[in-house]
């Protein structure tokens, strides 16, 4: 078992997030706080996505998810059209740093709970990552561990014989 799991980067808690985006698309969807919360929607139905960044030119001035506009909207009896995404977005925003680790992630999801984290670099959003992305490194963590066990037992048991 010596070559199992040792360095940090190895252990899915501590493995960096940096790390962990690698195997994901960078897209970055976005939208102004001038906008419509309906041309939100429509942006996130166009692109298959539950999440948009808001951005005040450069600056990031919010988020909003398509649970705020079912609620804040929506359910509120709001128009979509008349309301403004600046009025359903959710400021301050909870941010991550490309070095922090899974860990890291989500525990600020657990805390603040959110299944979104823009992640920020030198002061620029550069990606979103989510629960969802999380779950799919855990998962070929995990994939890859069971692998290596029974890769371990198959050596064991082909020796002893």
């Amino acid at each position: 078992m010596d070559h199992m799991l040792r360095r940090p980067g190895e252990i899915l808690a501590e493995r960096p997030l940096r790390q962990v985006l690698r195997s994901k698309a960078s897209a970055l969807w976005t939208i102004r706080p001038t906008d419509s919360v309906m041309a939100a929607m429509g942006l996130m139905a166009e692109k298959n996505i539950g999440f948009l960044v808001v951005m005040d030119g450069s600056t990031m001035v919010g988020v909003l998810s398509e649970r705020d506009c079912v609620r804040r909207v929506v359910l509120a009896g709001k128009s979509p059209d008349a309301t403004p995404v600046a009025a359903t977005m959710v400021s301050p925003v909870v941010t991550v740093d490309p070095e922090q680790t899974f860990a890291d992630c989500l525990k600020l999801m657990h805390q603040n709970g959110i299944r979104h984290l823009p992640v920020v670099e030198n002061g620029r959003v550069v990606t979103v990552v989510s629960i969802r992305d999380l779950l799919a490194e855990a998962v070929a963590h995990h994939a890859k561990v069971i692998a290596e066990l029974e890769r371990e037992r198959l050596s064991m048991l082909t020796s002893m014989a």
